[in-house]
């Protein structure tokens, strides 16, 4: 893999993670099409270290004040308290999903079929939940209940195309929230899931003697960070004015393209 190819994909990962449309299933599908059938489990582990980082800094005050709840009694802080309780909540559907199906993932379904399949399913439900949802609850309005299906949500994308973003915001606005705070809760609730399957693959990597990263890592690092935040900070604004039917319209597209190639034996 070389250094432009690294930055690429980096850059993949880091516009598509944020955005409904599949970080797994785009990457699959950039290695696949561009022949890099062999990128180190590692180089993908850097690439989603990028995008926790990009979610850490832009809401960096989100974070602050959740810490700071957690060791305060004060009941200004009950909202902030609240909202890391059911981030921690929404956490485990999908580190239970991921644990248990890990190897069943990463062999049977990482297919570019798979992602057909997931790509255009998870367009029509985000085009449904569009259609049929009240778009009025905000983060502060949040019960229990409804973290734990955003959690449920966020456990189905193991499945390579399903886009963890794309199923999260689905869910949350099947429930009532509007574009931007279904948005922002999923991509807080990302940061918990992608720093312990990072640092689960880590320590795996680390116990199997893996060798130290090269160059090509870092660079991809980097552009997952920039990419990552750039999309973070365009989508936050872009949902207080529009939908995501763009995003269902490029999802069905793609799938029907990607099927095209598959086929045709592009």
């Amino acid at each position: 893999m070389t250094t432009i190819e690294a930055v690429f994909l980096g850059v993949v990962q880091g516009l598509t993670e944020f955005l409904p449309v599949s970080s797994s299933g785009h990457l699959i599908l950039a290695e696949h099409f561009m022949g890099l059938e062999d990128v180190p489990l590692a180089f993908d582990v850097m690439l989603h270290m990028g995008t926790l980082i990009a979610v850490l800094l832009f809401f960096w005050n989100d974070w602050l004040k959740m810490l700071l709840s957690v060791f305060s009694s004060d009941k200004d802080r009950a909202v902030h308290r609240r909202l890391f309780l059911f981030l921690v909540a929404g956490t485990v559907p999908g580190a239970l999903f991921g644990y248990l199906l890990e190897d069943y993932v990463s062999t049977v379904l990482r297919s570019p079929w798979v992602v057909v399949c997931t790509l255009s399913g998870v367009a029509l439900l985000l085009a449904l939940s569009e259609r049929i949802a009240a778009h009025v609850r905000s983060v502060e309005d949040m019960k229990l209940s409804d973290a734990l299906i955003v959690g449920v949500c966020q456990a189905l994308a193991v499945i390579p195309g399903t886009s963890r973003s794309g199923i999260t915001m689905t869910g949350a606005m099947f429930m009532g929230f509007t574009r931007a705070d279904a948005a922002r809760f999923s991509f807080l609730l990302s940061a918990p899931i992608i720093a312990g399957a990072g640092l689960y693959e880590g320590l795996k990597l680390f116990k199997a003697g893996t060798e130290m990263p090269g160059q090509e890592y870092f660079v991809g690092f980097a552009a997952s960070v920039i990419s990552g935040y750039a999309v973070i900070a365009f989508l936050m604004r872009y949902l207080k004015r529009h939908t995501f039917y763009p995003f269902v319209i490029y999802r069905l597209v793609l799938a029907a393209a990607v099927a095209g190639a598959l086929v045709s034996g592009l």
